[in-house]
């Protein structure tokens, strides 16, 4: 089964500062149709005016994840963790047993475009987290890399839960190939470009739900940046 979930179809809110589309059931977008897929339950495609952000609020118990498509994003919490990241680099903060974050666009004249990332983590009152990386393009040219996983193999951020993050970008004649285990499913969001997977033509914003698949075919890529999601 491959569900497509078109870009425009997505839940919208702009705020001035904040304009977001949401993948799944968010905040003031209600849909009982798309409340997540297995333990994914949040894709924000977030555009953030210079100089705003999101203040200090709180977090408990999700695996919460940063990927930076534009610009720079200002992170702080109650852990002390502070940092700014950018393209290529990937944030992932456990919320636990509770934090307190903020996340400004760190500058002054341009804006920052990030995707915000929920997974509901396995086990409940775990330890507070922050980790982050920086995945550069070869490392994610013409192929899917791993970026968060449950045991932080092949140098990946850990994340508790049985669920695989990873990112690529394909254009021209690349392709990828991968295998989904039997039993599994899989999402995959479009951040930005043109492709097909699975000879269906994606655009970005766009996403699928993939059940009952066992290989999935990433290709004709135009200037395309994916993430695929591997998931119980």
């Amino acid at each position: 089964m491959l569900e497509i979930r078109k870009a425009s179809d997505r839940g919208h809110a702009r705020h001035g500062w904040l304009n977001s589309h949401h993948t799944f059931s968010f905040a003031e977008y209600y849909d009982q149709q798309h409340m997540g897929w297995s333990h994914l339950r949040v894709i924000n495609d977030d555009t953030v005016q210079s100089g705003e952000g999101f203040g200090t609020h709180g977090h408990r118990d999700m695996e919460i994840i940063s990927y930076v498509l534009e610009g720079a994003l200002e992170h702080k919490d109650s852990m002390g963790s502070g940092s700014v990241i950018r393209p290529g680099d990937v944030q992932v903060m456990s919320a636990g047993t509770g934090v307190r974050h903020s996340e400004f666009n760190h500058s002054r004249t341009e804006p920052v475009h990030f995707l915000q990332i929920w997974i509901v983590p396995k086990f409940s009152g775990l330890r507070p987290n922050y980790q982050e990386k920086h995945y550069n393009e070869a490392q994610k040219r013409g192929k899917l890399c791993l970026v968060a996983s449950p045991d932080g193999s092949n140098g990946s951020l850990a994340i508790a839960q049985d669920a695989r993050m990873l990112a690529g970008l394909l254009d021209g004649s690349e392709r990828v190939d991968y295998a989904v285990a039997p039993g599994r499913h899989a999402y995959l969001h479009v951040a930005r470009g043109a492709l097909t997977l699975n000879g269906l033509a994606l655009e970005a914003g766009d996403g699928v739900k993939i059940a009952d698949e066992t290989q999935l075919v990433l290709a004709d890529g135009n200037n395309a940046e994916v993430l695929l999601f591997d998931l119980v």
